[in-house]
């Protein structure tokens, strides 16, 4: 049984996934992440937990956050952010700019990246930078 927490993937097929792929991963990624967030700090109400999710999520507030951590990086890293912010999405969601879009791709594409090579600590502190109050 493969263990989707945890899983073993070999560098080789990681570098044939897409940075839309990686970003698409990503996203489901840092939306657990965001999620468990706000249950863990008490954050929002039942009711109010979705929306307060959203408001994490969006490509503009994720744009806004990726400020804390950019100068952070790694050289590795920050190519993998670069390749994930010069992918050619389809479409672009019409409350964030291109620049915001390209930019919450990136870090999607850094967030899937980092989760397929096994740096759950790496992710950890990261996204602990990008939610400081």
């Amino acid at each position: 049984m493969t263990d989707y927490f945890a899983l073993e993937v070999s560098q080789e097929a990681i570098n044939a996934i897409s940075s839309l792929g990686l970003a698409h991963l990503g996203d489901g990624v840092y939306e657990l992440m965001v999620r468990s967030w706000l249950c863990i700090h008490g954050k929002a109400t039942a009711k109010g937990l979705h929306r307060a999710a959203v408001h994490y999520v969006s490509a503009p507030a994720q744009a806004k956050r990726v400020e804390r951590i950019r100068d952070q990086l790694t050289e590795e890293e920050r190519d993998v952010f670069r390749r994930g912010r010069n992918a050619s999405p389809h479409s672009i969601p019409q409350n964030a700019s291109r620049e915001e879009y390209a930019t919450a791709t990136a870090l999607e594409a850094l967030f899937g990246w980092l989760y397929l090579k096994g740096r759950r600590d790496r992710l950890n502190e990261l996204f602990g930078w990008m939610m400081e109050e």
